[in-house]
C-alpha cells in the first residue's frame, strides 16, 4: 500500500534530526501553507497537495 501525502508529511515531520529522509516540494509547500492545526487533518492535507499538483 502506498502512503498518501498526509502519511508522507507526518513521517517526514516526525523524523529524527539526523535522518536524511526528504519529501518532495510538491508535498512540503502546500502543507506548509496550511495553518498548523490543519496539518493534522488528513483530508485537508491531501486536498492541498492535490490542488497544488493540479496547478
Amino acid at each position: 500500500m502506498s502512503k498518501d501525502a498526509f502519511d508522507q508529511w507526518w513521517e517526514w515531520a516526525e523524523k529524527l534530526p539526523e535522518s536524511m529522509l526528504t519529501i518532495p516540494a510538491a508535498i512540503h509547500t502546500p502543507v506548509m501553507r496550511l495553518a498548523p492545526h490543519e496539518r493534522h487533518d488528513r483530508d485537508k492535507v491531501n486536498e492541498a497537495v492535490r490542488r497544488w499538483q493540479a496547478n
